[in-house]
């Protein structure tokens, strides 16, 4: 049941709705097709997410993200991710310098290009990991710790890594661990002819974007609160877990395909990040309740990047996205039907048993 007034709902649904429609307007002047994209992006941004897109070169891959920083009026850093980059160059470092008041030396911290509110992280598996792991604590805590001192990052904070898939010398691939702290990772793909068509239209002539902000932080984070107060039915929630314990192999629940493919699973971030992403979509749709089918459209975006496919089923192409796939097939979306599949018998009746 909803917890929340009507009168809130329908306010909630008007201006996430609004909100989308503006960012949309604005992002067409610059950005041809890739509306699968842009809805993922957004439904991170508003769910208070970070993504990691991966794409070949030349897919508009930053113009897309400093196009989306212009329109919502947030300030914007683009760091470019090189093998000698090193952790203060980033997060920031201090300097000593002469007080010319007092004549005393003190200590002053510059703020590094974390200290913004879209971050690109261009090229992020092109530096080595001591620099890769200084993102994690800025991710996750939404602070810097420089000098043995911790700093706050500006709120609202998102970032958006990109990475090229086909040419993997000299990079660094992303740990688990990181990649973890992602909410979506996101593949940005080739478009179709008649997007291309207009790609080369629009830029090999004289045409120029007036690109208009409209979101300001503040506005953002009161649609982020709202976000928050979408209701998730409990049938909802056990089909997310369904979906997600089913991924590790070794669960009594995962089907012998996980277990002769995997070599780990998803964890508890990919619920959170399931149900989180739902709400978003779900509001973005007009909607003031989670589906399956919102769940169903995130499946691949939140767990292709937290399953790690074995050597054997490498070696036969299988990729995360068709593992996935197989796993929202197989598993029933439907409450009664669910309910009834004598795999989640024994998962569903312990959360039952310790409520009664």
């Amino acid at each position: 049941m909803s917890t929340v007034p009507p009168q809130a709902e329908a306010s909630a649904i008007r201006k996430l709705g609004e909100a989308r429609e503006r960012i949309l307007s604005q992002l067409a002047q610059v950005i041809v097709g890739q509306s699968e994209v842009i809805e993922e992006l957004l439904i991170s941004l508003f769910a208070r997410g970070h993504c990691l897109l991966e794409g070949v070169p030349g897919l508009a891959k930053t113009l897309m993200i400093s196009t989306l920083a212009r329109t919502l009026n947030l300030t914007f850093a683009r760091i470019q991710f090189t093998p000698d980059l090193m952790p203060a160059d980033i997060t920031g470092t201090e300097v000593i310098q002469e007080n010319r008041s007092t004549g005393e030396r003190e200590f002053r911290f510059f703020e590094g290009p974390l200290f913004a509110n879209v971050i690109l992280a261009d090229e992020i598996n092109r530096t080595p990991p001591k620099t890769q792991a200084a993102l994690l604590e800025a991710m996750q805590e939404r602070q810097v710790t420089a000098g043995g001192v911790r700093r706050k990052l500006p709120d609202p904070f998102f970032v958006l890594a990109t990475q090229n898939p086909i040419e993997q010398e000299g990079t660094y691939p992303l740990p688990e661990a990181q990649q973890d702290r992602f909410m979506f990772k996101v593949f940005v793909r080739y478009p179709s002819f008649q997007e291309e068509f207009e790609i080369a239209r629009r830029t090999t002539g004289l045409l120029e974007d007036q690109i208009v902000p409209v979101l300001a932080g503040e506005e953002i984070l009161q649609l982020q609160q709202m976000v928050r107060q979408v209701p998730v039915s409990d049938h909802v929630i056990r089909y997310v877990l369904a979906l997600v314990r089913q991924t590790r192999p070794g669960e009594p629940t995962a089907p012998p395909f996980i277990q002769d493919q995997l070599n780990w699973g998803a964890g508890p971030r990919a619920v959170q990040n399931l149900i989180l992403g739902g709400k978003a979509r779900a509001l973005l749709h007009g909607r003031t309740h989670v589906t399956t089918e919102d769940v169903q459209a995130l499946a691949c975006p939140v767990l292709r990047h937290r399953l790690v496919v074995n050597f054997a089923a490498e070696s036969e192409g299988i990729t995360p996205d068709q593992v996935i796939g197989r796993l929202v097939a197989e598993t029933p979306a439907k409450e009664d039907a669910l309910s009834r599949d004598p795999r989640f018998a024994a998962m569903f009746a312990a959360p039952l048993a310790a409520a009664g």
